[in-house]
């Protein structure tokens, strides 16, 4: 039995528009600094217990750079070269898009901007804070792994987003518009990419086959 064949879905398209206008929402307002509303959130996140700092220390990490080259290595290992060739072009756009957005908003860190902000597990708090790259990347690579999954496995990536995200904003490293704009941007990159590579066409149970949503891969 051959492989699903691979579609080019509206879905993507959709999304990758969403997520530029939700990216483009937090960095009209965080270019202006952090509003009150925003601050609230961060001092209610970064001032839980700090018996939760080795926890998410630990969890931050699966939102580094290194986590696209192992995503298609694994990828690879399960003879998914797509995915593969996904999970580095998320990495190689992430890079691109980040260094284009700190040209454009020059936000500080908490460490820098939050009185009385908790600086946890060697965070720096110098340097530029909009958006989170460790956002950017692991929602860019939840978006392109979720289409190869089935069933509830299919939410196990975003639980992982949830968790960088929170842990990034309890660590100090982000103000929540951080990781907002960071999702925004990610689910663009994560979709655009879908729309270069392809993602497999879902295998339907009933009696059409064809996908009203998405334009079939002729390859």
């Amino acid at each position: 039995m051959g492989s699903p064949p691979l579609v080019r879905r509206r879905l993507d398209a959709a999304a990758a528009v969403a997520g530029l206008a939700l990216f483009g929402l937090c960095a009209l307002v965080a270019e202006r600094g952090v509003p009150a509303p925003e601050r609230a959130v961060f001092s209610w996140i970064n001032g839980l217990p700090d018996s939760l700092t080795v926890a998410t220390h630990t969890i931050q990490f699966l939102g580094v750079l290194a986590v696209g080259p192992i995503v298609a290595v694994i990828a690879l290992a399960a003879r998914r070269p797509r995915l593969a060739a996904a999970a580095l072009i998320v990495t190689a756009l992430k890079l691109l898009a980040e260094r284009f957005v700190w040209r454009l908003v020059a936000r500080d860190r908490p460490g820098m901007t939050e009185p009385g902000a908790v600086i946890r597990g060697g965070t720096p708090t110098t340097g530029l804070s909009f958006v989170s790259g460790h956002v950017v990347l692991v929602t860019g690579l939840a978006w392109c792994v979720t289409p190869y999954l089935r069933g509830a496995w299919r939410s196990a990536p975003w639980i992982v987003v949830a968790l960088v995200a929170f842990a990034r904003i309890y660590l100090g490293a982000h103000n929540p518009l951080d990781v907002l704009g960071g999702l925004g941007l990610g689910l663009a990159v994560g979709a655009l990419t879908n729309l270069i590579v392809g993602v497999p066409q879902p295998i339907s149970t009933g009696a059409p086959t064809s996908d009203p949503y998405s334009v079939q891969d002729p390859s």
